[in-house]
C-alpha cells in the first residue's frame, strides 16, 4: 500500500529492475500514488506483466526492455519513455545481482558481474537519466542499496554487501553534486526481504544471527523496528 500522504499525480517514474521483487512493489506503490510508471528489465514477458499491473491501477505506462550492462539500452529506455509519457521525473535503480560464496574462494568473474550490475549499472542509469533531469531542472533518483551495506553482511555475502555500501556513499556524494539542479538522490536500504530474487539465488533461507541481531538497532535510527524479521515486498 502507498503512503497516504504521497501524491505523485502528474509525475513519471522509471523503475529499472522493476518487474520482480522489491522493484515491482515500488512500481506498484508509485502507480498507486498517482505516477505514470515504466517498469523495466531485460525480460519482455515480465515487463508486459508488470505494465498490465500498472494499468490496472489506472496509470499510464510503456513497455520497454533494458539492460543496465548496456548503456545504449538505457539511452533507448529514456528516449522511448519520454516519447511515450513526455518526461521522466523519478528514477528508481533496483537492478541487482548476488552470489553466495566464501570471499576467499569468490570467483573474480562473478565479482565483476556483481560490480557491473549493482555498481556500474547504477552509475550508467544515473548518468543517462541524470542529464535529462538536470536539463529539466527537476528529478528524483532512488538507488536501492541494502541493509547489508550498513552492517556486516551475512557469511557468504561479503562482496554483495561491499557493492551495496558503495551505492550508499555514491548516492550521498551524487546528491551533494546535483542538488543545485533540483535533482535529489537517495539510497534506500531494505532489510532481508522475501521475494523471487532469493528463489533464483538460493538465498531465501540464509540467516546470520549477528546480522539480524543488529537490525533493530539500525532500524531504530530511522524510526522503524523490524525486530530482525524478514518481510515481503508490498
Amino acid at each position: 500500500m502507498p503512503y497516504s500522504g504521497l501524491d505523485l499525480t502528474g509525475r513519471v517514474a522509471v523503475v529499472i529492475g522493476g518487474t520482480s521483487g522489491i522493484g515491482r512493489a515500488i512500481a506498484h506503490g508509485l502507480a498507486e500514488a498517482g505516477a505514470d510508471v515504466v517498469p523495466t528489465s531485460r525480460r519482455a514477458e515480465q515487463v508486459d506483466a508488470t505494465a498490465k499491473e500498472v494499468e490496472a491501477r489506472g496509470r499510464q505506462t510503456a513497455r520497454i526492455t533494458s539492460d543496465v550492462a548496456d548503456k545504449a539500452s538505457l539511452e533507448r529506455l529514456l528516449d522511448q519513455a519520454v516519447a511515450s509519457l513526455g518526461k521522466v521525473d523519478i528514477l528508481v535503480n533496483c537492478a541487482g545481482r548476488i552470489k553466495r560464496a566464501p570471499t576467499i574462494d569468490f570467483p573474480e568473474a562473478d565479482w565483476t558481474d556483481i560490480l557491473d550490475t549493482n555498481v556500474t549499472g547504477t552509475l550508467r542509469a544515473c548518468q543517462v537519466f541524470g542529464r535529462h533531469m538536470i536539463e529539466r531542472g527537476y528529478g528524483r533518483i532512488i538507488n536501492v542499496a541494502s541493509l547489508a551495506g550498513l552492517v556486516p553482511a551475512p557469511a557468504g555475502h561479503t562482496l554483495y554487501g561491499a557493492a551495496k555500501a558503495f551505492l550508499i556513499k555514491f548516492s550521498e556524494a551524487l546528491a551533494n553534486e546535483v542538488r543545485r539542479h533540483n535533482v535529489h538522490v537517495t539510497a534506500l536500504c531494505p532489510g532481508f526481504t522475501l521475494s523471487e530474487f532469493h528463489d533464483v539465488t538460493g538465498t531465501r533461507t540464509v540467516r546470520s544471527p549477528p546480522f539480524t541481531a543488529r537490525v533493530p538497532a539500525i532500524s531504530s535510527r530511522i524510526g522503524r523496528s523490524t525486530e530482525g524479521r524478514p518481510s515481503a515486498p508490498k
